[in-house]
């Protein structure tokens, strides 16, 4: 079935296709984030930003710096901050003095961690990585690109560095406590 204002023909139909290949595309990618989101906090009580940072963390094998945890996560060092403060509030993460440069401050994961870890779902941000990872190189610049200029349509170019996928700046939600499977029966009623 074909879908569309039958009254658009020719190249304004093109187009219009083209719009919705695009949205259709964005809303499968958004709901898998979603959906891997809501298993995250649900299993394990973090949110994907949260779990996403711990696994990098888990896969350094070796404490890391909060520059080299945003490098680790294609992120701006700013919003990873944001999401490590919640980590170590919550126990999950550490700061800890480098043993090689007393100045240097590194993150690593506390036992806590490691066990959450465990039963956690892969973060959905990998899912994109590496599917964006396993395009051709010139596949790759190309949809950079692309989706950089759309970004910067869309949300009028501000320049502010995005913050980590599902990560509510203003949450404060501690991360490490999962939600009850079924929250009409963790209500009580008045």
């Amino acid at each position: 079935m074909k879908h569309g204002n039958p009254s658009i023909s020719g190249a304004g139909a093109v187009q219009q296709n083209d719009a919705r290949v695009v949205l259709d595309s964005i809303r499968r990618i958004v709901q898998m984030l979603r959906v891997s989101s809501r298993a995250a906090e649900r299993d394990v009580g973090l949110s994907a930003a949260q779990l996403f940072v711990l696994e990098k963390l888990a896969s350094a094998r070796k404490p890391l710096s909060v520059g080299e945890l945003a490098e680790a996560t294609l992120t701006h060092q700013s919003s990873v901050s944001v999401v490590v403060q919640k980590l170590e509030t919550a126990g999950l993460a550490a700061r800890v003095r480098s043993t090689d440069d007393a100045r240097r401050v590194e993150l690593s994961l506390t036992p806590r961690a490691r066990t959450l870890l465990r039963k956690a779902p892969q973060a959905a941000q990998d899912r994109i990585i590496n599917a964006v990872s396993s395009l051709p190189p010139a596949k790759r610049k190309q949809l950079a690109q692309l989706l950089f200029e759309i970004a910067e349509k869309v949300s009028g170019g501000d320049g502010q560095p995005a913050v980590m996928l599902f990560e509510d700046p203003e949450s404060a939600k501690a991360p490490g406590n999962p939600r009850p499977r079924n929250p009409r029966r963790a209500r009580t009623r008045s």
